[in-house]
């Protein structure tokens, strides 16, 4: 008995491990619009949430340009992973300091698709082979669309056009400067942060995303070419 739940155990174990290698190249087609572990386990507890999905070319330019000064500026060079930051990072842990966040927009598509949001060792090391698999498979383009519609912006408002509606009462396409800086400083903690009623810190960190944000044209071709 105590084999036969150990082997169904291990089982459990590889689907949980090997399913999202499967769905990633299944996501890269268009038409699937994919959802995050957050929006599953909202639906699994019988919560209501906001998702609309909007396709890449109906988000504002400049709210995409936000969202890669704040949360991942390389974007466009690397392939899934800042290795340069992951090392900073492992560095400061290895000798005690407090970490800062490395994590790239395909990893954090990652961790929103397929695992956990509780931070951890393991979590860490999981996202860092799914995103390289990502990039693989997908363009920029798409990995941007998914992250930028299954992302949290709100507590049970997810995707970027539900956010735009729910902060400022317009669709994704009509964002302006100010409120896509907004919107992309609200994404680390979605739960304390309002794009609508921003703090004092906020704000400042908004003024500085969208000055990033202005001049990030060299950063951005691999989505705009």
């Amino acid at each position: 008995m105590f084999r036969r739940v150990l082997s169904w155990a291990f089982v459990l174990v590889v689907l949980a491990v090997g399913l999202p290698y499967l769905l990633i190249p299944l996501y890269a087609m268009p038409q699937i619009r994919p959802v995050s572990t957050l929006m599953l386990g909202e639906m699994m507890s019988g919560r209501a949430y906001e998702r609309q999905w909007v396709d890449f070319d109906a988000i504002a330019p400049v709210l995409v340009q936000s969202v890669m000064m704040s949360e991942d500026g390389q974007f466009c060079t690397h392939s899934g992973i800042d290795w340069k930051e992951l090392n900073l990072v492992i560095d400061d842990a290895l000798v005690g300091e407090a970490t800062r966040g490395a994590s790239t927009i395909p990893m954090q598509t990652a961790k929103n698709l397929f695992l956990p949001s509780t931070r951890s060792v393991v979590r860490k090391a999981l996202e860092i082979p799914l995103a390289m698999w990502m990039d693989m498979l997908w363009t920029k383009r798409r990995t941007m669309e998914i992250y930028l519609n299954i992302a949290e912006w709100a507590p049970g408002v997810y995707g970027v056009e539900a956010a735009a509606q729910a902060y400022f009462g317009v669709p994704a396409a009509k964002l302006s400067a100010r409120q896509s800086a907004l919107l992309a400083v609200t994404l680390p903690n979605p739960i304390k942060r309002n794009a609508a009623n921003p703090s004092r810190g906020m704000t400042r960190l908004a003024g500085i995303i969208e000055k990033r944000a202005a001049q990030s044209g060299a950063y951005i071709k691999c989505l705009y070419d």
